[in-house]
């Protein structure tokens, strides 16, 4: 009789769980709903932001569902923080917030670290494909059967842009804004001033390609030389959240004092925006240009 009483209390407890998260999903989707209110203009402001995110990477997944997802997510955390009182709910709603765009973000990083790596290869490949034909145009064409993802969707991109009305300078310049890569855009902007100049422009190409290829050797080098440094900024980025979760579960209520009380927040919000400093300079120190 215990046991039935114990799972009825914890079958109201997350049914109550998930009535409070619905209802509070579907109060804030009524709100959101009327497009001539500020809530619905930032909602589509947020998702056309995910969108144009994720196209630039060939990720055609609607941002509404995404949106969704957090919203719901969100609000099963309130309900639960309303219902079981969960520890640092807080801290899980935020994470919930910026966890689509900080993906986005490394995914995009990735992709350009991909896209360098084969830049040498394609250029080569293009400079090749100039000698056989004198349009570059053709040349375009013929390159992208014999490169690989995922500078072959943009290449292929950009051949589409071109079949319907885009001039081959429009196509790269759009291809460049894309990706967002240093060396993408010496790369593109050494086709366009060697087709505007003239001159032996497999040559220019060639020469290209083995300029990016000791750049990324010398890339390589640096990366290896600040690798203990960008080490220890991780580490020591990531104690103080350590050492908060860590005395929150040890000792409940340690920080009570600075959640309970107007100075308390404002010693938080000091100490924030510290770190978050601190964090941004180090990266600055660390990032050696070149």
């Amino acid at each position: 009789m215990n046991k039935f009483a114990l799972h009825t209390v914890d079958a109201l407890r997350w049914g109550s769980v998930a009535v409070i998260g619905l209802s509070l999903f579907i109060g804030t989707w009524q709100m959101a709903a009327d497009e001539s209110g500020l809530p619905y203009r930032y909602w589509a402001r947020y998702c056309a932001s995910l969108e144009r995110k994720m196209r630039a990477m060939f990720i055609f997944t609607p941002g509404r569902l995404i949106a969704l997802g957090q919203l719901a997510a969100m609000f099963v955390l309130v309900a639960s923080e309303l219902t079981l009182d969960l520890p640092m709910s807080w801290a899980f709603c935020l994470f919930v917030a910026i966890a689509p765009s900080i993906y986005l973000e490394v995914e995009r990083r990735k992709r350009v670290v991909m896209i360098e790596d084969q830049l040498d290869n394609f250029m080569l490949a293009l400079a090749n494909a100039l000698k056989a034909t004198p349009s570059i145009g053709a040349a375009f064409n013929s390159v992208v059967t014999v490169i690989e993802d995922p500078i072959k969707k943009e290449v292929d991109l950009a051949l589409k842009e071109m079949k319907v009305g885009s001039t081959l300078d429009q196509a790269l310049l759009h291809m460049a804004a894309r990706v967002g890569s240093r060396q993408l855009d010496s790369a593109l902007s050494s086709i366009l001033i060697g087709r505007q100049v003239g001159g032996n422009l497999p040559k220019v190409l060639e020469t290209t390609a083995q300029t990016l290829r000791e750049m990324k050797r010398l890339e390589g080098v640096i990366r290896t030389k600040t690798a203990d440094g960008r080490m220890q900024l991780w580490v020591i980025g990531a104690m103080p959240l350590v050492f908060i979760i860590g005395f929150g579960v040890m000792w409940p209520g340690y920080f009570d004092p600075l959640t309970k009380s107007l100075a308390g927040y404002g010693i938080i919000g000091f100490v924030a925006v510290s770190w978050v400093s601190a964090l941004v300079l180090a990266r600055k120190v660390l990032a050696v240009d070149f």
